[in-house]
């Protein structure tokens, strides 16, 4: 993080919002969430590595009815560092908090009306809330002896406290923290049934109420409501809302590569006939995949397939809130001296704070190498160069390229972040305990899966639907965009967690 005597830096903040309505046959049922993404650009690559550095050490079915599908206009530029989050309506009367969507945690938590060193105010120019269970006519505590609290227990994502009280405490590897309590209440959203939109449909769920925030979490500059977590275990609100018969237990995302952000956001499942699927690894906390090899330009590299098995400290996690892709220690450099290898003749090595990069007059398309990373099943990852590089600035006409992956010093983990997923469809097939993505133009339209009232899946092309079609269940996304832009301090540190 810059030091806080740096000057002020103007950065144009780009939130978009979008709005999605999902419309499909007789008798379904869709949750509407609203996605957005806000950036700051000005960051040099290693303040991001930092920022994921810090990221890194917070680690932590009935037939379903409808799913939620979001379309997100925009691009993405690897010099924007950003935060994705949705809104959510909690209590009744119902209240909107806007909360970081997580995929590496498991629990949905908002600030609690009695929180110390919750921000009160936020850098992102969003209104800040606080949730009263006191004020919810319709709130109840979780207490120890609900069997919701056990599951909670089993996951290590809850605690029993002495006054009976179902809690919790979630401790990060930079030194901040959140703690609460849990509360089921209702969860607002818009309900489509036939071809008609009724909004105020409710679901009720439990969620954290948190009463104390330490460390980051007390900044205001890019604070939010919350977080909402998209883990696998039982406190997520993928697994509640699935369990209900609301949605599948399936998400997916496409995130465009171009320009700042955007993308898409799927609570169901994106079909597309060239996905590729490999196996979750099994009991896990996290989105762990068995990476088998690397290979660049064809060629795999001499790695010890042993280097990527999950264990206490090794594996494959992919995890959308890391901005750049990190290397366990012994595949870090065979990768980078091979790239190295096959671009010295049209670029000029050289190192940037300890960052590999390249001097070049060349597009990055033209003189780098493909990349594939090969997962169990015979699933491979197939990255461009703009996949593993970032440009970090231009001398003298010629452009800079880096590496962005980086390595992970000590440890045998390996993240693939935002760098890696983007302009590719990620499918998180829960319910299969699978993982699978295809290369894919994020601006597009996506195919949805969808089952019919007599059981037969269908498949619709959001882009391309015949409303009066009355013979499929189907999804009509409606973006809607806005643009705010604000004076920013460039003196912030990101937060993540994972």
């Amino acid at each position: 993080m810059p030091p806080a005597s740096n000057p002020l830096v103007l950065v144009v903040v780009a939130v978009v919002v979008l709005s999605a309505a999902a419309v499909f046959g007789s008798g379904g049922k869709s949750l509407t969430l609203t996605l957005e993404r806000a950036s700051h650009n000005g960051l040099e690559m290693s303040e991001l590595r930092d920022r994921d550095r810090l990221r890194h050490g917070r680690i932590l079915q009935q037939q379903p009815t409808g799913v939620l599908d979001f379309p997100v206009e925009g691009t993405y530029d690897p010099f924007l560092v950003g935060l994705y989050f949705t809104r959510v309506k909690l209590g009744t009367p119902p209240k909107e908090f806007y909360v970081q969507i997580d995929t590496g945690s498991d629990v949905l938590w908002v600030s609690c009306n009695s929180c110390n060193g919750c921000p009160t105010s936020s850098g992102l120019q969003i209104p800040l809330e606080f949730f009263d269970p006191s004020s919810s006519s319709t709130a109840s505590l979780i207490s120890c002896s609900d069997r919701r609290c056990a599951l909670g227990e089993q996951s290590s994502d809850s605690f029993c406290s002495n006054k009976n009280q179902c809690g919790y405490t979630f401790q990060y590897g930079d030194g901040s923290g959140a703690s609460g309590f849990y509360s089921s209440d209702l969860m607002y959203f818009d309900t489509i049934v036939g071809n008609s939109l009724a909004s105020n449909s409710s679901a009720r769920i439990v969620f954290g109420c948190s009463t104390s925030q330490t460390g980051d979490l007390t900044k205001s500059d890019r604070a939010v409501d919350g977080i909402f977590g998209f883990g696998q275990q039982g406190f997520s609100v993928v697994s509640q809302l699935s369990s209900q018969g609301i949605t599948p237990n399936v998400f997916s995302h496409c995130l465009k590569g171009e320009n700042g952000g955007g993308g898409i956001l799927v609570l169901g499942q994106i079909v597309e006939p060239n996905i590729v699927y490999t196996p979750l690894v099994p009991s896990q906390p996290h989105y762990n995949l068995n990476l088998q090899s690397i290979a660049v330009n064809g060629q795999i590299l001499p790695i010890d397939p042993a280097v990527f098995q999950t264990s206490n400290n090794r594996g494959t996690i992919i995890d959308t809130g890391t901005t750049l892709a990190y290397l366990s220690e012994e595949a870090y450099d065979p990768f980078v001296n091979a790239i190295t290898q096959m671009v010295s003749q049209s670029t000029r090595p050289l190192v940037s704070k300890g960052i590999q990069c390249y001097l070049t007059t060349f597009s990055a398309s033209e003189i780098f190498p493909p990349v594939s990373l090969n997962f169990a099943g015979g699933a491979s990852m197939l990255l461009k160069p703009e996949d593993y590089l970032l440009q970090q600035n231009s001398i003298g006409g010629a452009a800079v390229w880096c590496i962005g992956f980086q390595k992970i010093q000590g440890q045998g983990i390996t993240i693939l972040g935002d760098l890696v997923l983007k302009d590719k469809i990620v499918v998180y097939d829960l319910a299969d305990q699978r993982i699978g993505w295809v290369n894919y133009d994020c601006s597009s339209s996506v195919n949805v899966s969808a089952t019919t009232g007599n059981g037969k899946t269908e498949y619709v092309n959001t882009g391309q639907i015949d409303n009066s079609s009355s013979r499929l269940n189907y999804y009509e996304l409606i973006p809607t965009v806005v643009l705010a832009f604000t004076f920013y301090v460039l003196s912030f540190c990101h937060f993540y967690i994972l």
